[in-house]
């Protein structure tokens, strides 16, 4: 493409100034790279809810530790 050379070219009708833009705003906002989605903080309610140690490690005497209380 050239600099001279148009980026939209209409080929039938006779669109209005207000058509052109919101066409040029679709394409536009289409083009644009989407943003990655920011990770949802867990709440420190859940986090409670829920703590780190609370998973059985594997090993010698795991089957004994995981039925006595924590």
């Amino acid at each position: 493409m050239s600099a001279e050379e148009p980026l939209l070219r209409v080929t039938r009708g006779v669109p209005t100034a207000e058509e052109l833009a919101a066409l040029v705003g679709a394409v536009v906002t289409r083009t644009r790279p989407v943003a990655a989605a920011e990770p949802v903080a867990t709440s420190g309610w859940a986090r409670s809810g829920r703590p780190a140690a609370a998973t059985p490690a594997a090993g010698p005497g795991a089957w004994r530790a995981s039925g006595l209380p924590r």
